[in-house]
């Protein structure tokens, strides 16, 4: 069974305050604010079962992706989830950095991955989208960054021709990409 708040208890066979004696009696843990798992339960990612609980279309973007794609060694302080703009953005209570990206561009390049030792899953941008949106928006996560994926993958054998059509499909990124690739080839 996957995490439970007070909205989606009945699913369990509980009503709101049945989910909250169940917890005091330590049969679940609470691991967010509002965000409940059965004790015993697989170690999982907490963050990525919050962000997933809180908004079903989070998505691990930027540096975040990158670390899961092994595309660079530094590990993020907090995980990095782009939800649609116009959504409300969640208060949470672990290490996520929430970002906007346009509704328009939102799926491209999203795929869905399980989340490790829980029953639900998490969107991901692909290993192309991260290395587009690193260098769109390379003030927030450094330009070296960018670089340096865009190169790991490229070494791993990367088709070029993949990465130019995501960027056409993103705003200011075409022309910023070509140039990586022109001052790496």
């Amino acid at each position: 069974m996957g995490a439970l708040t007070p909205d989606t208890s009945t699913q369990a066979g509980l009503s709101r305050s049945g989910l909250y004696r169940e917890a005091s009696a330590g049969r679940w843990e609470r691991i967010a604010r509002g965000i409940y798992l059965p004790v015993g339960a697989a170690a999982a990612d907490w963050d990525q079962v919050e962000a997933a609980t809180r908004r079903p279309e989070a998505t691990i973007c930027l540096l975040s992706a990158l670390a899961h794609h092994d595309l660079v060694d530094a590990v993020p302080a907090a995980l990095d989830i782009a939800i649609p703009r116009g959504v409300r953005t969640p208060v949470s209570t672990g290490a996520i950095s929430w970002h906007r990206f346009d509704r328009a561009t939102f799926d491209v390049g999203r795929e869905d991955i399980a989340i490790a030792g829980s029953d639900q899953a998490i969107g991901i941008y692909s290993s192309e989208r991260s290395i587009v949106d690193a260098f769109r928006l390379r003030a927030e996560v450094g330009y070296e960054v960018a670089r340096d994926a865009l190169r790991e993958w490229l070494r791993r054998g990367g088709k070029p021709a993949r990465l130019i059509a995501i960027a056409t499909r993103l705003p200011r990124a075409k022309s910023t990409v070509l140039n990586a690739l022109e001052m790496l080839a």
